[in-house]
């Protein structure tokens, strides 16, 4: 599966489970905004110490 459409899937199941949780009137099972953007910055290191490692051992 490419990226986009991974991508893509998973905006829509969240956007679904936000509609459910909201539906029953639970809190949403996310992060503070900064907690989003510190996962984000945890995937992009994760991403860029891969990118390092196969430029640098290739």
């Amino acid at each position: 599966m490419n990226f986009t459409k991974t991508a893509g899937m998973a905006l829509l199941a969240g956007w679904i489970i936000g509609i459910v949780f909201a539906w029953l009137k639970l809190p949403a099972p996310v992060p503070p905004l900064l907690g989003l953007f510190g996962a984000g910055g945890v995937l992009l290191g994760g991403y860029c110490y891969d990118l390092f490692y196969k430029f640098i051992f290739k």
